[in-house]
């Protein structure tokens, strides 16, 4: 059964090999046992009970929470030939009954419907006619009152064992707790259940975290540095906390010249359903929201999500960032935060508290706390990002460095003078009888002449004006960074109002030199020249990342961008012929695989990642003749080999690059490497190749992705380079067009490429 299903995977979705715990999860299926299967997002969780049910001769049922995401995946089933429908309110009586006559007569393989749905007698009634041997639960965690976002009508799944006692059920989710696994394991009644728990760790996603400054200024420059809102610009989703700060993004981001579409629960439900379609269609790339938006989009292509307020809970942030990069390949989460944030989110909670009708569980308001505190001190910039999402979810993060965070890519030192500034801190707490918040210590620390201050003779203590050469910024950061390190703690005053700092045993350890602590310091505004112009950039507002993150280095090492534009066009046009979401006909991952190695025959289509013999049928003749005239138009070589002999191997950072693979090149192309080798200059080698000027610029630049020369000056001179580069940071990479008419169109395209083909190769920023 498993090789069946293993050949399915192959002609159906494209894929010649399954995923960590993939295997295990379908076993558990196959097998008719029940299993509770939690893997990050982008880690292949409906494949796990998709490809059971097309060899299996049974109807799967999927439960999902949102029509949406319904559509989207029976979209993705039929496109991959697969008989797929979904039950919901969306559709006309004359629709639904048609599905139900499909149903019964035994054509389809899956069969989507919400929690409500299925707790209706007279649906559970249809069901009893035909054999429901396996039953399905995506966003599982929704049934967990422990969960980020429990639904109540998840709940309703508590009757299905009662209901179908021969089906074995399969919980799904992304984000879960072990005190959620074993509240959904519970509350579902599953029995001798598998349970499986992927790796947390998504390497393709680089965090970010900063302090909220400029929040406007703070978000346009990260999206021109993804160039959204420009043909070929990533797409992206903005999440504020409230819906009037949506709002107000948007309109600014409107008078900056970039179109934003907004997302919130006060907008009525046509335009709601207005900014989602069109965000599924690529019509619109970037949508501000709050967290309302997005467990109903499965667009795998967003590069980047930003958050302009901290999220509630760690499981939130998991679960917001985790739509960013499902293709796998390589996005950005950016947080920009204030102390505010957590306080924001403790008056909610009180507020909702104190509005209920009916007595809240304090074991609830103890969690979501909780939540907020774990929240709060992932955003202080002690530890690498990576390893506290691992570690927050109860795994190990085997990482020294993990190249895709804030904290492992600007390599900051700690301060040297850590352990002395943090036993004052600490030491002027305990003077004032801990009693006092974060800037009453901070004036005190600073030696401010106020009047409470005075009032109260603090003036007079010991610590007063302890660390006054620091600025108040530094000190309230060193603070938060020993709340994150649990030196010191907050808790509010008897009125539940007013946060107060507080020592623990680890305090007084520190004060008597049992404990280290490392601290960091703010960094310091740098200035620059360019274009001769001063411009200040305060590298805490993450304007621009100082490195690039490995995995969005690997993830376009060979491919020709020229070439990945053209088949996102393409495939857009396929897209709109047929009705459905572009993601939908290929993933950006299958089409830089395609711009990668340039198969020139269907064989060679049928080995790039993503095509399985449905696709191939529908779509291959479009691609081939993409593929045919764009490198005939440039010159480019086909059939490049793939530099692993896996597939998912593309996809993953590996702690060590690993070697380039040997592969066969024609006379020319050889040839060519060996001139360059010898520094000869491109005239040169068009001679001695016979081959035309734009073609030898490719293979100029293919020796570059692969050699990664210091310099190219043999080819470009010095000053021609800058120029490049300058462009290049302005108007982005993506494109060659910008660059050129940046520079008065006085610099060849063939210079362009090279100039980028060295910036990619060695990850230089521009």
């Amino acid at each position: 059964m498993l090789d069946a299903l293993l050949a399915a995977v192959a002609r159906h979705w494209g894929f010649r090999s399954l995923r960590p715990l993939q295997r295990e999860a379908i076993e558990a299926v196959l097998a008719h046992r029940d299993s509770l299967v939690v893997l990050p997002t982008g880690g292949g969780k409906s494949l796990c009970y998709q490809a059971p049910a097309v060899v299996s001769d049974a109807v799967t049922v999927v439960v999902s929470p949102l029509i949406s995401l319904m559509k989207d995946q029976v979209d993705a089933l039929r496109a991959s030939g697969i008989a797929a429908a979904a039950l919901n309110s969306s559709l006309s009586p004359e629709e639904a009954s048609d599905i139900e006559q499909e149903l019964v007569a035994g054509r389809l393989r899956l069969l989507y419907c919400s929690p409500e749905r299925l707790a209706l007698p007279s649906f559970r009634r249809m069901l009893a006619q035909i054999d429901i041997r396996t039953i399905a639960i995506d966003e599982a965690h929704c049934i967990s009152h422990w969960g980020h976002d429990f639904r109540p009508e998840y709940r309703l799944l508590s009757e299905l064992r009662a209901a179908f006692p021969d089906a074995s059920l399969h919980a799904f989710t992304a984000t879960a707790t072990k005190l959620v696994r074993d509240d959904i394991v519970a509350s579902l009644k599953l029995r001798n259940a598998a349970v499986l728990v992927g790796d947390f760790d998504r390497p393709n996603l680089a965090y970010r975290v900063h302090y909220r400054q400029d929040v406007y200024g703070q978000v346009v420059d990260v999206l021109r540095r993804h160039n959204t809102g420009k043909p070929g610009g990533d797409a992206g989703i903005i999440y504020c906390i409230r819906r009037r700060d949506v709002d107000d993004m948007v309109l600014h981001l409107k008078s900056v010249g970039i179109d934003a579409m907004p997302y919130h629960a006060g907008m009525t439900p046509p335009s709601r359903k207005k900014t989602q379609d069109a965000f599924r269609a690529e019509r619109c790339d970037l949508v501000v929201a709050t967290v309302a938006f997005g467990m109903g989009i499965d667009r795998s292509n967003v590069r980047f999500v930003l958050h302009t307020g901290m999220p509630k809970s760690i499981e939130h942030y998991q679960q917001e960032t985790g739509r960013a990069g499902r293709d796998g390949l390589e996005a950005e989460c950016v947080l920009f935060y204030s102390g505010a944030d957590a306080m924001l989110w403790r008056n909610l909670l009180e507020k909702s508290v104190g509005e209920s009708e009916t007595p809240v569980d304090p074991a609830y308001i103890r969690n979501v706390r909780r939540h907020i505190d774990d929240m709060e001190n992932f955003c202080r910039p002690t530890r690498c990002r990576h390893r506290s999402l691992v570690e927050y979810f109860g795994q190990t993060f085997d990482k020294e460095n993990c190249q895709a965070c804030d904290v492992c890519l600007d390599g900051r030192e700690p301060h040297a003078e850590s352990q002395t500034i943090a036993r004052k801190i600490l030491s002027c707490v305990a003077r004032l009888d801990q009693r006092y918040g974060a800037m009453y210590v901070v004036s005190v620390l600073r030696g401010e002449s106020k009047d409470d201050i005075q009032r109260r003779r603090h003036d007079q203590l010991s610590t007063f004006g302890l660390l006054r050469e620091h600025s108040v910024k530094e000190l309230r950061g060193f603070i938060d960074q020993l709340l994150a390190q649990n030196v010191l703690v907050r808790e509010t005053d008897e009125t539940g109002d007013f946060p107060l700092l507080k020592l623990n045993e680890r305090s007084w350890e520190v004060m008597r030199n049992e404990r280290t602590v490392r601290l960091f310091a703010e960094e310091k505004r740098r200035k620059r020249r360019k274009r001769g112009l001063d411009l200040v950039e305060a590298a805490e507002t993450a304007s621009v990342p100082s490195k690039r993150s490995r995995a969005e280095i690997e993830s376009w090492s060979g491919v020709d961008r020229d070439l990945f534009e053209t088949l996102r066009s393409m495939r857009r046009g396929l897209a709109e012929e047929i009705g459905v979401a572009p993601f939908v006909v290929f993933s950006d991952a299958c089409l830089r695989d395609l711009a990668r190695r340039r198969p020139s025959t269907y064989e060679g289509l049928r080995r790039v990642y993503g095509i399985g013999e449905s696709k191939l049928a529908q779509y291959g003749e479009a691609v081939w003749k993409t593929l045919d005239e764009h490198c005939r138009l440039h010159g480019l070589s086909r059939d490049i080999p793939p530099a692993t002999s896996s597939d998912d191997d593309r996809f993953k950072v590996h702690d060590e690059p690993a070697p380039p693979k040997r592969r066969t090149r024609n006379p020319e192309v050889v040839k060519a490497f060996e001139l360059f080798r010898a520094g000869k200059s491109l005239d040169d080698v068009v001679l001695e190749t016979g081959r035309a000027y734009r073609t030898v610029t490719n293979y100029l630049a293919e020796y570059i992705q692969e050699t990664q020369p210091p310099s190219v000056s043999a080819w470009v001179n010095d000053e021609i380079y800058r120029q490049v580069a300058v462009a290049a940071e302005r108007e982005g990479r993506k494109y060659l067009k910008p660059i050129f008419v940046a520079l008065d169109e006085k610099v060849s395209y063939d210079a362009i490429r090279i100039v980028l083909a060295h910036l990619a190769a060695t990850g230089s920023e521009a």
